[in-house]
């Protein structure tokens, strides 16, 4: 765990290469980034630089160099972590861990080491209390497990006057994230970070029992090539229930139907987001088309701006509970989804960043479009729970 400029992706370069050069013949390093993008520009260069005295190839379309003696270094993004599995690993560095989906470590790359006795390294900054927090945290009470941190004001790497200019120039809560290296300070630019905090505290976050006599309805975000989710939520008096989240990536509608059916909830109704609609080129139907021949028949949310989405989940929130087990990787999502960084002009952009925690976001902000939409019509002032089968 470093500070910004801390210079730890050269190290975990140097680290795979050496890895690579005193392994087996066919070894095989991997530098893993949130993106296949940031993966290319923030390490590429360094591994071609200190592998290039000896590597025999430096594949450019494949960000890959094979050592001489037959070892190689690639790198990889995150953002379809699926695609990776079934690759065995010696060594691995995931950068920016902070920024990745919770289920990479233990679904993807832990499995991948388990046959070569591979090692892992993970590195970056604090995002609040997530997924790399609590690697963090288990790895400093762990015997078989190595934990550093590097502070700021303690490693001396910077100098002093500039970090008192970072201090002036940052809020307290990013000068404590990037410099400092807590878990503690707020995600910065999070769209529902503070509220679900509250939800926390107000122990709204816990086991949630399915009621049966209680019908269930889904909220989707439905992704094409891309990750499906969807929230499992009941509503009971004044209370959102959110009993379950489910989220796959590089399925079909059929996957979808077959996971609805697995669950044993009686369901009301699914609500869709507006895309649902329309028409694909090649087959001239649309999902919703296709998904009704499933025995999924959606109701489309209407389309609105996304900062009205986000505004409707903020209001909705406070009312919500969540199974604390079952959402947790939703829940995760939902913290982690925040404003986007223009690092040339360093301010926010008035958009979400798109990333790994936005399909879980798109599905709670189609319900609570919904759920706004039909408040209003029925002219109540505040939301009211009712019994969609009559």
């Amino acid at each position: 765990m470093a500070h910004r400029r801390a210079g730890k992706t050269v190290a975990a370069v140097q680290r795979l290469i050496l890895s690579a050069l005193n392994g087996k013949s066919d070894a095989r390093c991997a530098y893993i980034a949130p993106t296949y993008r940031q993966a290319k520009a923030v390490a590429w260069d360094y591994v071609k630089r200190f592998a290039a005295p000896v590597a025999t190839d430096a594949h450019e379309t494949e960000l890959r160099v094979t050592l001489a003696n037959g070892g190689q270094v690639r790198l990889y993004g995150a953002e379809n972590y699926d695609a990776l599995r079934g690759i065995y690993l010696d060594d691995v560095v995931l950068d920016e861990f902070a920024d990745m989906p919770p289920a990479v470590w233990p679904e993807v790359i832990r499995p991948a080491l388990s046959d070569r006795r591979g090692r892992a390294l993970f590195i970056g900054t604090p995002k609040g209390r997530n997924e790399f927090w609590r690697i963090y945290d288990g790895a400093t009470r762990a015997d078989d497990w190595f934990a550093l941190a590097l502070r700021a004001s303690e490693t001396g790497i910077l100098a002093a006057d500039e970090l008192e200019a970072a201090r002036r120039a940052m809020s307290e809560e990013q000068f404590l994230q990037e410099y400092e290296c807590s878990f503690d300070a707020a995600v910065i630019g999070s769209y529902y970070g503070k509220l679900l905090d509250d939800a926390q505290r107000e122990g709204r976050v816990r086991q949630v029992q399915y009621e049966p006599g209680v019908p269930v309805e889904t909220w989707w975000d439905l992704g094409v090539g891309d990750s499906t989710a969807i929230w499992f939520v009941q509503r009971a008096a004044r209370e959102i229930r959110v009993i379950d989240f489910y989220e796959m990536t590089g399925e079909g509608l059929a996957h979808y139907a077959k996971t609805l059916q697995a669950k044993p909830y009686v369901y009301d109704r699914h609500i869709a987001p507006h895309d649902i609609a329309v028409r694909e080129l090649g087959s001239g139907r649309s999902r919703l088309e296709m998904a009704e021949e499933l025995g999924i028949r959606f109701e489309v949310a209407p389309r609105l701006p996304v900062d009205d989405g986000i505004n409707a989940v903020r209001l909705l929130l406070p009312r919500m509970w969540f199974d604390a087990t079952r959402c947790a990787q939703g829940l995760e999502a939902l913290r982690q989804y925040r404003k986007d960084w223009d690092d040339r002009l360093k301010t926010f952009r008035d958009r979400p960043r798109h990333d790994w925690t936005s399909h879980a976001a798109d599905a709670m902000r189609t319900g609570c479009i919904m759920a706004e939409e039909e408040k209003q019509e029925a002219g109540m002032d505040d939301f009211v729970a009712v019994s969609w089968a009559g």
